[in-house]
């Protein structure tokens, strides 16, 4: 607020006087460094952008985490990524928590090294095929 004022062209004194601030205590603040922990909030934020970009816009904060943990390394709670996700106006697909595992079906356990290969055209059943009516078609690929 005091710097609003001083650009306005207001004396510094005078505005530190008028929101009750001592004019050395303004200086020591404007002059400190920046605290390391808002500089590595700004470099997860940064690597948060990057994997979400990647995933295509899609994950939310325990893919972004799985990912920010298991490839690239990064120590970092689920919480904190879940706040600097809010904070940065990042949000995955909406969708269920968890999914139901089924038994006997070989899934990924990595969500990082997982290949998400979809459904072939031909393999799928798609409307053009004279075999699956169009209202029925499913698809029927191994995943």
């Amino acid at each position: 607020m005091i710097d609003v004022l001083v650009d306005a062209g207001h004396p510094v004194k005078l505005s530190c006087r008028l929101l009750g601030v001592s004019s050395p205590g303004y200086y020591r603040y404007k002059h400190r460094p920046i605290a390391p922990r808002t500089i590595r909030r700004e470099w997860l934020t940064g690597l948060i952008r990057e994997v979400y970009t990647a995933s295509r816009q899609t994950y939310g904060s325990r893919r972004v985490h799985a990912v920010l943990t298991q490839a690239m390394g990064v120590q970092v709670s689920e919480r904190l990524v879940a706040v600097l996700m809010s904070l940065a106006g990042i949000a995955g697909l909406p969708g269920p928590a968890k999914v139901k595992r089924l038994s006997g079906i070989a899934i990924a356990d990595d969500w990082c090294t997982a290949s998400f290969i979809g459904c072939h055209p031909t393999s799928c059943g798609s409307p053009t095929s004279p075999s699956i009516p169009p209202g029925r078609a499913r698809c029927t690929a191994a995943r």
